[in-house]
């Protein structure tokens, strides 16, 4: 058999010790290696109280420790934990609300070079009863909206936690990240359409969560919307990317 590829799953967690299981039990490993490909599943556990690292290792998945409280802070941990020979980087959240068996077509735009990131979108997708409340649909048209209309972009949902990048665009983004909660996927959709990657949304399935919420409406809401108003004058700054490269290996060493 040729050499595998390999694709790495993140998912940032904090108590999610009933949907952890499922979402890594949806991981479509087979179809996955008769396309090419292996597969690592990072853990990133964001101080969980609970049994979410002790299910996530019992399935073979790697588990690693963000003290930092929030949901920015595990991400960029799991961004540092990713290893050069990935070609793909997959997130998405431990509640079982995004569907692992999808990553399929999430990827296929990146294998045949349509576009460099992938977005699943809810709001174009299927989503299941009792998933989404109506104040969330609106307040995430509201933000696609505007997020389309000043950035130009093509995306249908920029509140999504499911991604799929290439790893050299996800390198090129990394450095440039500051987030430390619930504003980061706005944050990262900002500056990669910035930074002038080709990002596209394909649709998916969205589930009722496992388990309860810890975004708070109001106060995340402003941060977001912040940070959405806040990236139309950033430029990216290159002595940020070398002092992060930098920290990265010294980290490692």
């Amino acid at each position: 058999m040729k050499n595998l590829q390999k694709i790495t799953i993140l998912i940032p967690c904090h108590n999610e010790e009933r949907g952890i299981g499922s979402v890594i039990d949806g991981i479509p490993l087979r179809l996955l290696k008769r396309l090419g490909y292996k597969t690592e599943v990072i853990v990133i556990n964001n101080n969980s109280t609970d049994r979410t690292a002790h299910i996530a290792q019992k399935r073979n998945a790697t588990v690693i420790l963000e003290k930092k409280k929030g949901k920015g802070h595990a991400i960029k941990k799991g961004f540092s934990a990713v290893s050069e020979d990935t070609v793909f980087v997959i997130m998405l959240d431990g509640d079982n609300t995004y569907k692992t068996k999808e990553i399929i077509r999430l990827i296929e735009p990146l294998m045949s070079n349509f576009c460099d990131v992938i977005i699943g979108s809810r709001l174009g997708g299927k989503m299941q009863k009792n998933s989404f409340r109506l104040r969330n649909r609106i307040a995430n048209w509201t933000y696609t909206f505007l997020v389309r209309q000043f950035y130009r972009t093509n995306i249908t949902d920029v509140l999504s936690g499911y991604f799929a990048w290439k790893k050299d665009v996800l390198d090129r983004l990394m450095p440039h990240l500051e987030s430390e909660g619930f504003e980061i996927e706005m944050e990262m959709i900002t500056k990669m359409q910035k930074l002038g990657f080709e990002v596209y949304s394909v649709p998916i399935t969205y589930d009722e969560r496992i388990g309860h919420t810890k975004i708070e409406a109001i106060k995340d809401g402003i941060r977001i919307l912040t940070m959405l108003f806040k990236n139309l004058q950033w430029t990216p700054n290159h002595k940020t990317a070398k002092n992060f490269k930098l920290d990265a290996l010294i980290e490692a060493k």
